[in-house]
């Protein structure tokens, strides 16, 4: 499908209404004006709404979903992407322990609401990210209207470092509760990535597990920013990328492509046959 970019201004709360600027990726068919869409929230890496970010929703668009690209630094600084470089990764990171986690959450609200007041949209909602993104879709899985979440290489999951103070509550909400009964959860791992380690990801599946989360969790033979197209340091692999990509959008169009009524548990067991 063809689609257009536009952006919507949304005032915040927590930033003395201070806008954060949501970048909208949506299909266009002609000769369709009162076309809907499901949703999806992409959240980008440390370095906001840079061209491999907007690449990546712009497939998601492309494939029928109406895709909101939240400016995650609007407290900092304007909506432009941050240089790839040594200052700008810099930057960045410094940025994502200077901001709240309330203030982290009221982005995603506010995306979720932004998509859900679309005329476009459906109201049938997902989310997706990349790095910090990753992280964010992760949190955006406690949203119920979020009906599923699909997190690459997720960062400080596994150590609650979060945010200002790094003291964040992902996984200790996941330990009470708030994301059971909730939507679908996939997390995707490089093995090689530094930024996670292998104990890390060995938390992280160990709680959701426990806490009986629906959740994918797929470790493959990547490094970290693995389906970054420009300045990855050497760490792109378009093959693996492309095949978790088709990964993503069969979870997206069972979750959220399709409408099937509310869900009822009927009780039924899984046999046991071969």
């Amino acid at each position: 499908m063809l689609i257009t970019k536009t952006f919507h201004d949304v005032p915040s709360k927590l930033d003395n209404g201070r806008p954060i600027r949501i970048f909208v990726l949506a299909p266009d068919v002609p000769n369709y004006p009162q076309a809907k869409f499901p949703g999806v929230v992409c959240f980008s890496e440390i370095y906001q709404v840079t061209g491999p970010v907007e690449r990546f929703a712009g497939q998601i668009a492309s494939h029928g979903y109406v895709v909101a690209c939240p400016s995650s630094y609007h407290e900092f600084q304007g909506p432009e992407a941050i240089p790839y470089d040594t200052e700008g990764t810099d930057r960045g990171n410094q940025y994502k322990i200077e901001k709240d986690v309330a203030a982290y959450n009221e982005d995603a609200t506010l995306s979720v609401d932004l998509l859900a007041s679309l005329p476009n949209c459906n109201g049938r909602i997902a989310a997706t990210g990349m790095c910090l993104g990753g992280h964010l879709a992760f949190r955006a899985a406690f949203d119920p209207r979020v009906l599923s979440s699909v997190c690459f290489f997720a960062t400080d999951v596994h150590s609650a470092t979060l945010g200002k103070g790094k003291n964040d509550d992902s996984l200790a909400r996941v330990r009470k509760g708030d994301m059971t009964g909730k939507g679908e959860l996939v997390m995707i791992f490089g093995k090689q990535d530094t930024h996670v380690p292998r104990e890390g990801r060995d938390l992280i599946r160990t709680i959701l597990e426990d806490a009986e989360v629906p959740c994918s969790f797929l470790e493959v033979q990547a490094q970290h920013a693995f389906i970054r197209d420009e300045s990855s340091k050497g760490r792109w692999d378009a093959a693996l990328t492309r095949s978790l990509f088709t990964f993503m959008m069969e979870v997206f169009e069972r979750t959220v492509g399709r409408d099937f009524g509310p869900k009822v548990d009927m009780g039924g067991k899984v046999e046991h046959v071969c």
